[in-house]
């Protein structure tokens, strides 16, 4: 065999791996249409890089995930006093509806003060964002979902919009971490 029949052979076989990535046509490890990349108008606010980010989040279990989140600092604060950090971090394919600072915010504070300083309360409250299975995408269009707390929530919606118990918006959904799947949303969920 001579060096241009190599040549050639190198080419060809360089050709027929480059020529379906440059048109697009190898499917990607996660694509947003299978759920399992992050959807929502929030996600943008998520940093781009580090482990506050929704990469850097995949890395760790997930109320450590939280701790690193500038947008879960309340959460964080909240899981801590109520003495959650090991449970949910060793729990085992989870999806947490995570309220944001800002859905901390809606609370008044004497009521938000009150919630963290009674710790069987805040662990009910904690217990009810926390559903013990990995919920995708899809699922969430019209869901029925026993929490933690052991009572129910609903969501419902379609394409990157849902809402949980047709109060909270997931602002940022489909967040993986290394034990669960994350769901951001605006308002913080009451049990009933």
């Amino acid at each position: 065999m001579n060096i241009t029949r190599i040549r050639r052979s190198v080419l060809g076989a360089s050709a027929a791996v480059v020529l379906p990535v440059a048109l697009g046509l190898a499917v990607p490890a996660a694509s947003a249409d299978s759920g399992s990349q992050p959807f929502g108008p929030g996600c943008s606010s998520l940093p781009t890089e580090g482990p506050g980010s929704a990469a850097g989040m995949a890395d760790d279990p997930v109320a450590t995930a939280a701790s690193n989140n500038s947008e879960l600092s309340t959460l964080t604060a909240a899981i801590k006093a109520a003495g959650l950090s090991d449970t949910l971090n060793n729990s085992k394919n989870i999806t947490v509806f995570a309220p944001t600072d800002a859905a901390f915010e809606k609370i008044p504070k004497a009521d938000l003060d009150a919630l963290l300083a009674d710790k069987d309360q805040l662990t009910k409250v904690l217990t009810y964002h926390v559903v013990d299975q990995k919920i995708t995408k899809s699922q969430l269009g019209n869901g029925d979902f026993k929490t933690l707390q052991g009572s129910n929530l609903t969501t419902s919606g379609s394409g990157d919009a849902f809402k949980v118990n047709d109060s909270a918006n997931i602002v940022c959904g489909g967040i993986p971490t290394a034990n669960a799947t994350v769901e951001l949303i605006d308002t913080v969920l009451m049990p009933k």
